[in-house]
């Protein structure tokens, strides 16, 4: 095990995958010569050369229907989407062909491209840089959509995306890039579609995934100084989804909150819900209740911003609320 920041995490799989199979190439804005907006690709221009790791033009429409096509030739092409924002210029190429093609193509065409993209607020870039819309994609067949809280996770599920046949989309939340963690050494290749129990507790569920789930894994950490046990699940897949043990703790439980960064309505924490309550239901004590993101654009103030995304303090408020409801239930 070495503790190394979830950045690094993502530079040394890609640099493994690169040199461990000759049709991984690299492909997006500034990642060769600049190394990178988030400098995830720094190095790699210089030890892979520009075949393997390829600077492309300002049009993510272009250079994600590129990869696409090179995908169903072969090789398997990792695109850099500066943002998540950025990629709704490219969202058709990513919805009516990436995701289509082994499908319509009566699967004699398969797609293993992987998008790798940061999303998220809190770091002052405004209202249309700051969004969390993986729902978006995750609410579409034939993409698979990974979101790791860790830099343990970068790294297994960003290498598995990269083995896949079929189109992942890696979402990374800025607000990680520098957190640290340990991570296993050597190979090390996650399931796509499992979720982690991150804490196991008694008392109630807490369901969160990237940058929720870490927020959810230090308010059970600080409950758990009261005599609360609350059970942490980490999705890390948000499609495939792992209904089964997210109601397998709701129904040990009997209790359970959802939190994420996205805004309330429509967002993952509903369809989280909606699986508790179809799968778990007899077993509640309590509504499932969703902690999230104010439903407006996101302020560039940073009060503001604060303001409008779901904490700790808005978490450990709903949680308490659900327990208290439920003192006497039992």
């Amino acid at each position: 095990m070495a503790v190394i920041s979830y950045r690094q995490a993502l530079h040394d799989t890609l640099r493994a995958e690169l040199r461990r199979d000759d049709d991984v190439v690299l492909l997006g804005e500034e990642i060769g010569v600049f190394e990178g907006s988030y400098k995830i690709t720094a190095g790699l221009l210089a030890e892979f050369g520009p075949r393997r790791v390829r600077d492309t033009p300002i049009c993510e429409e272009g250079f994600t229907g590129l990869a696409i096509g090179a995908a169903m030739l072969g090789l398997r092409p990792v695109v850099e989407i500066m943002t998540i924002n950025f990629s709704l210029l490219a969202i058709d190429q990513i919805v009516n062909n990436a995701a289509k093609l082994r499908s319509m193509s009566g699967g004699q065409v398969s797609v293993p491209l992987v998008i790798r993209t940061p999303g998220g607020g809190g770091q002052q870039l405004s209202a249309t840089h700051s969004q969390n819309l993986e729902v978006w994609y995750a609410h579409v067949p034939g993409l698979k959509v990974v979101a790791p809280a860790t830099p343990a996770d970068a790294k297994g599920l960003l290498a598995a995306a990269i083995r896949d046949d079929d189109p992942v989309i890696v979402i990374e939340n800025l607000a990680l890039y520098n957190t640290r963690g340990e991570v296993p050494d050597g190979e090390h290749v996650a399931e796509i579609g499992r979720a982690a129990v991150l804490k196991p507790g008694r008392d109630i569920t807490i369901v969160g995934y990237s940058r929720s789930a870490v927020i959810a894994l230090d308010v059970a950490r600080r409950l758990e100084g009261e005599g609360i046990g609350a059970e942490v699940i980490d999705l890390r897949s948000l499609r495939p989804l792992d209904r089964e043990t997210i109601c397998a703790s709701a129904r040990r439980t009997g209790r359970a909150v959802v939190v994420e960064d996205d805004w309330l309505s429509y967002g993952v924490g509903a369809e989280v819900a909606a699986t508790i309550a179809e799968g778990a239901f007899d077993y509640l004590d309590a509504p499932v209740r969703r902690v999230a993101a104010a439903e407006v654009p996101l302020p560039y103030a940073k009060p503001l911003e604060l303001a409008a995304l779901p904490d700790a303090g808005a978490l450990i408020r709903v949680i308490r609320q659900t327990l208290d409801a439920t003192r006497f239930a039992r």
